[in-house]
Formats: structure tokens, C-alpha cells, sequence
């Protein structure tokens, strides 16, 4: 079966954060990749993927 998500995008604050491995390989192994960024570079490839239809789905940490 196909993944109902693509890609997660992780956005970890105003600075980037590594994924922690055993996050990176369960996510894998479901046939999701992951990418980290900034939460502002986050919520704008979010919006850039999802008007191209991607299933994509973000997980944000608010900027103070």
C-alpha cells in the first residue's frame, strides 16, 4: 500500500535540528521520508507541495 504521506517536513524552531536516527529509520521503513528545517522554510515547502498535490504533512515548533 501506498503511504498516505510522502514526506514529513520537520520544523524545528528558528534553527535546524538533526532527526534523531531511530526517528529517521522507523519513518523509512514506513516509506515516509523525513526533512528538517526552520519552521518559515517549513510552512513554505509545505504550502509549494501541497499546491502541487504532494502528500506532505509538517510537523512544526512555533517561533518565538
Amino acid at each position: 500500500a501506498v503511504p498516505a504521506v510522502e514526506l514529513l517536513l520537520l520544523g524545528c524552531g528558528p534553527r535546524l535540528l538533526p532527526v534523531p536516527p531511530a526517528l529517521r529509520a522507523a519513518l523509512k521503513a514506513a516509506g515516509v521520508a523525513v526533512e528538517p528545517m526552520d519552521t518559515g522554510a517549513a510552512c513554505r515547502t509545505f504550502n509549494v507541495l501541497t499546491a502541487e498535490e504532494r502528500r506532505v504533512a509538517a510537523a512544526l515548533i512555533a517561533v518565538a
